[in-house]
């Protein structure tokens, strides 16, 4: 073989023994965690953002209608 070929041998079987192995373990490990889903803190967490948001929205919405009764054309500003 020649000293090209010895020099491309080495990284490669390093790469095909180690981090092949290794990425692909980490790999289906982060897949199965998000497969199972939300844990309990962070279900927690979305419904209280959920609820915020829904909080938020109302705001919006009871700001435009004050809008449209005191300054009817707003929207076209």
């Amino acid at each position: 073989m020649s000293e090209l070929a010895w020099a491309l041998v080495a990284p490669l079987n390093i790469f095909l023994f180690l981090v092949v192995p290794v990425w692909l373990v980490l790999h289906y490990r982060s897949k199965r965690r998000l497969d199972e889903g939300l844990d309990d803190n962070a279900r927690q967490r979305l419904d209280k953002a959920l609820q915020q948001s829904e909080q938020l929205a109302e705001r919006v919405e009871t700001l435009e209608r004050l809008l449209d009764q005191e300054v009817p054309e707003w929207r076209r500003r």
